[in-house]
């Protein structure tokens, strides 16, 4: 199996300067040193450097006089002192220098009351390795189990390693950025809150559960968004002839992460793997989307006035739409279909695919698809989903 470094990432690098936000081990160091590698790197992990900048970040601009002016400056870990955007800012305006800037979460940079360099710096995403750049190494049931994080996935023991991937999390980004005042309420709610992986999500249900306050919750979901482990996805609405549901979906950025904060590394039961394997389709189009200008926007379809019938990804783009449903069944069935067939009803919709784990491609007689995941992937990386 060839080492994480190598595989090609999907990420382009921007003209000029930009942020590149990812969850911790997700190569974002690793790419920078490829694709930049004579870029002057500032290590905020480095903790001498950190509290040298933390202290006094006007340091920065006596140190990047040392720098040619047209060599990459690299801020790694740029959220651990925000107040360095100050003189990034002014370096860009005054010496025209160019940086990449890195980070786990944009929380802190946020709070600080930057605005991420007013449009000075594009942003950008890396996310856990997927289909397209694993290649041939590609395997979806450990995917499913263990995630596709480069740490993990190059690890020899990826169980062990989710375990203390979690606990770092805990310790450096929540404690140690200070992002919560109860710990003990966000140890309870993590695990409650993987359990909602996929699905609409309950502030009530989760705050009883985790006996937490509904506010808090609200509060800990965001923590999750910024730290980029799980995302909100809304659903669609549109003036139709039934209201739509207006509640979101929560997910996990990888299944690896997801379990572990469940303690739950084992084999993968029959309960997790469809929503497991949707919520990898959905990370796969946010990883596209990123690159190929594969969407607008994306929300899931659901009618308020029949809870059975959904549509688990609906992509926007321009005027047209593109509808995906995800079964992690290698068995088809015309049943399958019924949240398909209803959105027809929805204008402008280009295509609707079914995305199995069969093996056969179908073409129904009211043009709905139905794609192995494979062929799904592939169509994916060829820029082919659209018709």
């Amino acid at each position: 199996m060839a080492e994480p470094a190598a595989y090609p990432r999907l990420v382009r690098p921007p003209r000029g300067s930009f942020f590149l936000f990812g969850v911790r081990g997700a190569g974002k160091t690793t790419w920078v040193r490829e694709t930049f590698p004579e870029a002057y790197i500032v290590d905020l992990l480095d903790e001498s450097r950190f509290q040298q900048l933390a202290a006094n970040p006007a340091l920065l601009a006596p140190e990047l006089r040392t720098v040619p002016r047209d060599r990459l400056v690299v801020l790694d870990e740029v959220q651990r002192v925000p107040a360095l955007l100050n003189e990034v800012h002014r370096a860009i305006d005054r010496d025209r220098r160019r940086f990449a800037l890195l980070g786990s979460s944009a929380r802190r940079l946020r709070t600080a009351g930057t605005n991420l360099l007013a449009g000075r710096a594009t942003v950008r995403t890396m996310y856990p390795l997927v289909p397209a750049e694993l290649g041939t190494d590609f395997d979806l049931d450990r995917v499913l189990r263990f995630g596709s994080i480069p740490l993990v996935w190059r690890s020899e023991d990826p169980r062990a390693t989710l375990d203390a991937y979690v606990n770092l999390y805990i310790k450096e980004e929540v404690r140690g950025e200070a992002l919560v005042r109860n710990l003990p309420g966000f140890l309870r709610f993590l695990p409650v809150a993987a359990l909602f992986h996929g699905q609409v999500i309950n502030i009530s249900g989760i705050a009883r559960d985790a006996a937490t306050a509904r506010a808090t919750v609200e509060g800990y979901i965001g923590i999750l968004e910024d730290t980029l482990l799980a995302t909100r996805l809304p659903a669609f609405e549109a003036r139709l002839r039934v209201r739509e549901r207006r509640h979101p979906k929560l997910y996990w950025v990888d299944a690896g992460i997801v379990r572990a904060a469940k303690r739950d590394l084992g084999a993968v039961g029959a309960e997790e793997r469809g929503p497991l394997f949707e919520g990898f389709v959905f990370t796969i189009l946010r990883a596209h989307g990123e690159v190929s200008e594969l969407y607008d926007d994306i929300a899931y379809w659901a009618p308020a006035d029949a809870h059975a019938t959904e549509v688990d990804f609906l992509l926007r783009r321009g005027r047209d739409h593109l509808a995906v449903e995800v079964k992690a069944s290698s068995r088809f069935s015309a049943a399958q279909l019924a949240g398909l067939r209803a959105i027809a009803e929805l204008p402008r919709v280009a295509r609707r695919v079914l995305v199995y784990l069969g093996d056969r491609s179908l073409k129904m007689e009211d043009g709905i698809e139905v794609w192995p995941f494979d062929r799904f992937a592939r169509a994916l990386a060829e820029r082919a989903l659209w018709p």
